[in-house]
């Protein structure tokens, strides 16, 4: 096994590099769309009023805007207690923004709800589960500021290194083919 192949991360786990999570399979040096430069030179700092345990939280994306703060407490409160629900909204419209954070009190409830949430319909819209990122990657950039994860092949944008879409092995290039066990190395004289 090369050396490539045992450093090969399927998700983005310590620290959140936008140039890395734009490349398909990881290894991408330069950033190849403006989000990913967008996203270079932005500053974010994460939300310091933001309480609660990041290890025991949530991200639910996708939402239908017409879902409320209540369907999602329901919802998730199958597996097990919820400490904390939070629907979040646009400060100025008040709209949903389509996106939530549950924190469960136990790691089990929250394995249980990451493993059985994602893909499924609420309110008639497939939703995606995954865990915290913003307040658990070093580097975190947000959706808006050319971050994130995920995102639709329509967009150009697409993002890897999550649940959703991994990170895909690299190819290989510089490896040397294989010899054909049906040729010799010397031509037959006939």
């Amino acid at each position: 096994m090369s050396r490539q192949e045992c450093e090969f991360q399927k998700y983005v786990t310590v620290s959140y590099d936008p140039i890395k999570v734009g490349s398909i399979d990881g290894t991408d040096s330069e950033p190849h769309d403006r989000a990913i430069l967008r996203a270079l030179h932005s500053e974010y700092v994460p939300n310091k009023q933001v309480r609660g345990d990041p290890d025991h939280t949530l991200f639910i994306g996708r939402l239908n805007p017409r879902t409320s703060q209540d369907t999602v407490y329901t919802e998730f409160s199958k597996f097990g207690k919820i400490l904390n629900c939070r629907l979040v909204r646009d400060i100025v419209t008040g709209k949903s923004k389509q996106y939530a954070f549950v924190e469960y009190e136990s790691m089990s409830s929250l394995d249980r709800a990451f493993r059985e949430m994602h893909k499924e319909y609420i309110d008639s819209s497939e939703i995606i589960v995954e865990r915290e990122a913003e307040r658990k990657l070093a580097g975190w950039r947000p959706r808006r500021l050319g971050g994130g994860f995920g995102g639709r092949k329509e967009s150009g944008q697409l993002r890897f290194g999550c649940r959703d879409r991994p990170f895909r092995k690299p190819i290989l290039v510089n490896q040397k083919p294989m010899k054909n066990p049906s040729h010799s190395a010397t031509p037959s004289r006939n």
